[in-house]
């Protein structure tokens, strides 16, 4: 059975409380979770990889594994009991349910923001950061720290509905952004992403909706044109590149050649990802898994791992959202050109994490926003950085927008 829509609504959000925004409830049926349990035990295992590394993929004994903790023992009731503890509406936008967590913080002067995912993340990636965000007294801040806080399914993603035409690129789904921002009545609001997240709020950015007061990004498309060039054609960094930024060139090139295989796919044949995905929980897992640098618990726990692997398959979501990756396979994802990032006149922040993909330097940085108002490096934090240290992802949102605040912007 699907997740259905309720008619409750807590006093806390009563201001949602319009037409064409309905409240949502998840509640998966058993039936479809004993179809799980099932399809994982009767899974068609191959031979063991022929290498005592992760160069060939997740290794069959580590999957094993994670497949008898998910049939055996893993809880979904339990992160759909987190789910329902917040509140969720569904609105329709362009055609297409969105789906949305809505949480306003106690002060009336909380500053909102909308956040988005990326793949294969989910709105799971940022469940710890409401606290600190909407009650930030209570986790280390001051009562002027406080935001309102939006956290939207990507259309074709978890709850949110599937597109049946193409063309839902990042430009797309920002226009869908601000019209959901100005469907909640905030007439000025923030804009926070990564991943996938990170070219659809730099498009909120480049569209610049009245309302928008800045963006702060933790993946950006700081990398400059020419070093794009030199990476596409395989050549070596250019002579001229600081430590820093030699360090980037390599991480860029390791990832292209390395560790994007997976967007290639998704970027050129979505559809066909889907047969196999769709019909094989244990398969899918697998895709899902290899991510984080091949390590995704090594700051995250198997649950929140599963948590997010289980949404994509209760929604049956692998192909859906794989079309995001083919929306814009004729695009890098890391030269500056990519994102138009010259076309961004409002003021950008960005946070620095150590285990993301690059580091990028400050002085790619600057080179790509010409409005940076906010550059920082911190020491903790990868790819997924709300997931894996929603504190100090949080604190990093506090200081960045704290001076638009400060302006009365």
């Amino acid at each position: 059975m699907a997740p259905t829509q309720t008619d409750a609504v807590s006093a806390q959000t009563s201001p949602d409380r319009r037409p064409d925004i309905r409240p949502f409830h998840v509640h998966v049926s058993d039936a479809a979770l004993g179809d799980l349990r099932q399809r994982i035990s009767a899974t068609r295992w191959p031979e063991r990889e022929t290498v005592d590394d992760l160069s060939q993929g997740v290794q069959l004994a580590r999957m094993q594994e994670l497949a008898r903790y998910w049939a055996t023992e893993y809880d979904w009731r339990k992160a759909e009991a987190k789910l329902n503890a917040l509140p969720q509406f569904v609105t329709t936008i362009d055609g297409v349910d969105i789906h949305f967590i809505h949480v306003r913080s106690k002060n009336p002067n909380a500053l909102p923001i909308i956040i988005t995912h990326g793949w294969p993340g989910s709105i799971f990636e940022f469940l710890n950061t409401i606290g600190p965000l909407t009650d930030p007294t209570n986790h280390g801040g001051s009562t002027a720290d406080a935001f309102d806080v939006v956290i939207p399914s990507i259309p074709g993603f978890g709850f949110s509905g599937k597109p049946t035409e193409a063309g839902w690129t990042p430009d797309r789904i920002a226009r869908a952004w601000s019209v959901l921002m100005n469907r909640l009545g905030y007439t000025r609001y923030v804009a926070q992403g990564g991943d996938w997240g990170a070219p659809i709020t730099s498009a909120m950015a480049r569209q610049a909706p009245n309302g928008l007061m800045g963006i702060h990004l933790n993946y950006r498309a700081s990398v400059p044109a020419e070093i794009d060039k030199a990476i596409r054609a395989g050549d070596p960094a250019p002579p001229e590149l600081s430590r820093e930024e030699k360090a980037a060139f390599d991480a860029i090139n390791n990832f292209a050649a390395r560790g994007s295989e997976y967007r290639f796919i998704m970027g050129t044949r979505p559809q066909m990802v889907g047969y196999g995905l769709a019909d094989s929980p244990v398969a899918f897992a697998a895709f899902m898994y290899d991510h984080n640098n091949g390590e995704p618990q090594r700051l995250l726990t198997r649950d929140a791992v599963l948590d997010d692997i289980t949404l994509y398959w209760l929604t049956n979501t692998a192909t859906s959202s794989a079309r995001i990756y083919w929306e814009n396979s004729n695009k890098s994802n890391t030269s500056a050109t990519v994102q138009k990032t010259a076309d961004i006149s409002l003021p950008v922040a960005v946070t620095v994490f150590p285990g993301e993909i690059y580091n990028a330097p400050r002085s790619w940085t600057q080179r790509a926003y010409r409005n940076l108002v906010y550059f920082n490096t911190v020491d903790k934090g990868g790819h997924f950085a709300a997931w894996e240290q929603p504190q100090l992802f949080s604190e990093e949102l506090r200081n960045a927008f704290r001076s638009l605040r400060s302006r009365g912007l």
